[in-house]
């Protein structure tokens, strides 16, 4: 089956992604057969391709498709979650634009706008990975809001209520004005900001004298209730009993003493705002004040605000400032720099809020994850710098606020049928719930329509963290095959932002609800960064079109370019021109099929150096195929690709073509071809993870293939010992196949002039090379000589002194010179070495492995240095 002239990428694509799917290459089934099992990081069904996916998932391409190779029974369930807080503002998006307002909805007209919205948008996302060729089983796709997902989550929720490790809780939470619900502390991100301190005079009721304190939120002190000074602070003693006026409020609030006020910090006196600060809050709680909460849910200032009711905060910062200073009250401001909490989902500043919210308890939980990832070492995080960072965030755990307010999501099965806080039960249903609201109020005639659900729905982390077992329903059906088949699942490959969120407490639901770990190998991989090390996003317009780049260089293309950039856990500086790289390796294996392809074969005898060549290739094969299998044990992934791609490009085209490509017109033998087959089939087995496409397409291009012996699902190369000694003697002669060369450039000596070539053979290297030198050096006669030869250039590869005959033509005097200056060159340079060698402290601190390579410049220094003296001396003599 002969190929096109050139290699386009257009047209095989879709060609073989659709035969995989058709013959059901991806799909899975538990068998005898070993298990190797992925979960994808479920993408927000609000989301496109961006590089972070691309990152991601070609790696995780990579490793199941090795993972089919080897035999093993490969699924990778694929997936995208319902993402509550995006989901939900890109709904209310789409409401408004029809001229529909959430709030003039009910729940369940909202929920089925929500599900229309998702059957439109939400699968795109999965169609792009498509497109970079992700071997995924498209049969099991699951999504987070499924029946079964669900009612997997409704039953994890209960058991942990039952267990007294969820509980309903009334706190200071992270309020997301955008969003309009609470978020967990762990996404709230923490940024520097410039701001001011303003110093604020409060009247003493009664009195002519002023209290002064200082705040940067001016527009809070309209909810502010007390006073609050240090019972030992001698400077405000003479207040005790009294109230002071707040500013623009005109509201009487009384002078407190409280321990909590440090006495050298500022003024002394601190405004105490019960519904905004969670100290303030304490000591509220402990003096009885009054909690006065000035903000809407939207942030803005509600019938507290007075006459800035209705304006945004800091519209009524800034107009509230104004106003103090118009009152003389404004004593004067201060420039500082502080920390404040920004959403990750909405980048909005967070307000503190004080509700009813949902809680789970997690210091039991954490222990058996914290012991089985830097205890037990049942779970790998690579690189294991993240262990440092895992164990961090772990020992300084915080109750999870679960419940957010929102539509969009798995709703609490929490049912109230009264007005007390305690008055509702935990149930899976209604019917449930209403026999537990009898049974736990005593009142038997409660009817479902006394009941009423909670309205809040579940952090969406609550629903991921299940994933590794709710998509083979681990949590409702425990004892099906599949999960027994495929949990636990094998390697994790997600983002180092997510190790909290996600990784973690996917690694204590685990434990907690199947002891068991989730997953062996957590593989992290770095931050997609430009080339001036800035995180690409969307606002810096740094992030290029993900399915452009795919449209331009072609998915395989892509992928290498990717890879070429990435390491474990290390940011990834991409460079488009990666992907060019990319290209040209696709078309550099592409041709060297064609060139193979191309030649005229005859059943003729093998030449002697055809069958040397091949037996150092497969030497050579076996050397990088067991580096490659350590780099992905080690997860080393962009370390295999680069030896994958120094083996075909350097060793396979640059050597091997090159020293069995016939003569011009010339054919070559059927066993030698035969053999370079296979070595080619090889090599596309070990290209095949990192480049599907071409690598199938060349595959079916060799031979026709029936539906089993696709490249897809064929086998990896089998490890086999090798002959170092081959390898060896294969880079010593590739020395003197080099040296020949750019002794012919120097000299002028035209390639097509054959030339001889006498060695004196102090390595005693084996002659079984001498035909590939001969042929690669078109040398008329391969001489071995006990001493040295007149009237010869010469070189030197180690101990080796070869030798080519002076030419008549040759100006004797220009060669000196030439000699002369390259002694110059090398008695500088060995100076250099000399230099560094002697400087002691290099010696003290330098690792051992520097200080060897040192010292190896400066004995090839020296021996070069004679040689070239002993040329000069003959020269001249």
């Amino acid at each position: 089956m002969s190929i096109s002239s050139n290699y386009n990428f257009n047209d095989i694509e879709d060609k073989w992604y659709s035969y995989w799917i058709k013959n059901k290459y991806f799909h899975s089934k538990p068998d005898d057969r070993e298990p190797y099992t992925i979960v994808i990081p479920p993408p927000n069904i609000t989301g496109i391709l961006h590089m972070g996916h691309m990152l991601n998932n070609t790696i995780q391409d990579i490793l199941i498709r090795r993972a089919r190779l080897l035999n093993k029974n490969a699924c990778w369930i694929p997936g995208t979650d319902h993402a509550s807080i995006a989901t939900e503002a890109k709904v209310v998006e789409s409401l408004n634009e029809k001229g529909i307002e959430k709030n003039k909805i009910s729940r369940e007209e909202f929920i089925k706008h929500a599900w229309d919205w998702k059957e439109k948008y939400g699968g795109i996302i999965l169609e792009q990975l498509k497109k970079i060729g992700c071997s995924c089983d498209w049969d099991r796709t699951k999504f987070t809001l499924d029946e079964n997902m669900n009612k997997s989550v409704i039953n994890v929720f209960m058991d942990l209520y039952n267990k007294g490790l969820i509980y309903r809780g009334y706190r200071m939470v992270n309020w997301d004005p955008k969003a309009k619900t609470t978020l967990s502390d762990e996404e709230v991100n923490y940024v520097e900001k410039k701001d001011f301190l303003y110093y604020v005079k409060y009247k003493i009721e009664g009195e002519k004298d002023y209290l002064t304190i200082a705040t940067t939120r001016p527009e809070t002190i309209l909810g502010d209730s007390a006073i609050c000074v240090n019972p030992n602070d001698n400077r405000y003693k003479n207040l005790k009993g009294k109230n002071a006026i707040v500013p623009i409020a005109e509201r009487k609030v009384p002078i407190i003493f409280d321990d909590y006020v440090d006495i050298e910090y500022g003024t002394g006196c601190l405004k105490v705002t019960p519904a905004h600060d969670i100290n303030d809050k304490s000591i509220g709680d402990r003096h009885d004040l009054q909690f006065i909460d000035i903000f809407n849910e939207d942030a803005t200032l509600n019938d507290y605000g007075l006459h800035h009711k209705g304006k945004d905060r800091f519209k009524a910062r800034k107009d509230i400032i104004i106003e103090l200073d118009k009152l003389g009250v404004l004593d004067k401001k201060e420039e500082i720099i502080h920390n404040v909490g920004i959403s990750e989902r909405t980048n909005e500043i967070i307000e503190p809020k004080f509700s009813h919210q949902w809680f789970l308890k997690m210091d039991d939980l954490v222990k058996p994850a914290i012991n089985s990832v830097l205890v037990d070492n049942e779970i790998k995080l690579y690189p294991n710098k993240f262990d440092k960072t895992f164990r961090n965030w772990m020992e300084n755990i915080r109750d999870w606020n679960i419940s957010r307010q929102l539509y969009w999501g798995h709703q609490i099965p929490a049912y109230f049928y009264g007005n007390e806080k305690n008055d509702f039960v935990v149930a899976k249903d209604i019917d449930e719930a209403i026999d537990l609201a009898k049974e736990k109020s005593g009142n038997k005639n409660l009817t479902k329509d006394n009941l009423r659900q909670e309205e809040d729905v579940l952090d969406t982390w609550f629903s991921s963290w299940l994933w590794p077992i709710s998509v083979f329903d681990g949590i409702n059906n425990p004892e099906n095959e599949d999960f027994k088949y495929y949990y636990p699942t094998s390697d994790l490959v997600t983002g180092p932002d997510i190790l909290f969120f996600w990784v973690s407490r996917m690694i204590m639901a685990g434990y907690e609800f199947k002891k068991e770990k989730p997953f062996k190998n957590v593989y992290f991989t770095g931050i997609v960064r430009d080339k001036q090390r800035r995180k690409m996003s969307k606002s810096l317009g740094n992030s290029p079109d993900a399915l452009k780049l795919i449209s331009e260089y072609g998915a395989d293309s892509v992928r290498v370019g990717l890879m070429l950039s990435s390491s474990a856990g290390n940011d990834l500086l991409f460079d488009e021109s990666l992907c060019s790289q990319g290209r040209s390796f696709a078309n550099k294996i592409w041709n060297s099929y064609r060139l193979i392809d191309g030649w005229d074969i005859k059943d003729i005898d093998q030449p002697e150096y055809c069958s040397v060549a091949l037996n150092w290739y497969e030497n050579k094969f076996q050397l990088i195929l067991s580096q490659i299998n350590d780099h992905f044990d080690k997860f080393r992934i962009s370390d295999a690709l680069m030896c994958v791609y120094k083996l075909i490009w350097d060793d396979f085209c640059s050597v091997l073509l090159e020293i069995l490509k016939p003569k011009f017109s010339k054919p070559i033998d059927k066993k030698t071809h035969e053999s370079l087959i296979m070595i080619f089939e090889n090599n596309l087995k070990l290209l095949h993870p990192f480049m599907p496409f071409i690598s199938e397409e060349l595959w079916q291009s060799i031979s026709e293939r029936k539906v089993d012996q696709a490249l897809v699902i064929s086998k990896w190369p089998i490890a086999e010992e090798y002959d170092a000694l081959i390898i060896e003697d294969f880079k010593f002669i590739s020395d003197v196949i080099t040296s020949v060369r750019s002794l012919r450039k120097k000299h002028n000596i035209s390639f097509k002039e054959s030339i001889e070539l006498s060695v004196l053979n102090k390595e005693n290297i084996t002659d079984r090379y001498d035909s590939i030198i001969v042929k690669l050096c078109n040398i008329s006669s391969l001489l071995y000589v006990d001493g040295e030869v007149n009237d010869a250039i010469s070189f030197r590869v180690k101990t080796n002194t070869y030798y080519v005959p002076l030419s008549s033509e040759v100006n004797i005097e220009d060669e000196i010179l030439k000699l002369e200056n390259e002694l110059s060159y090398n008695i500088g340079f060995l100076n250099s070495v000399d230099k560094k060698l002697s400087n002691k402290k290099f010696v003290k601190n330098a690792p051992e492995k520097v200080i060897e390579i040192e010292r190896k410049k400066k004995s090839d220094a020296i021996a070069k240095i004679d040689l070239l003296k002993e040329s000069v001396k003959k020269l001249k003599s």
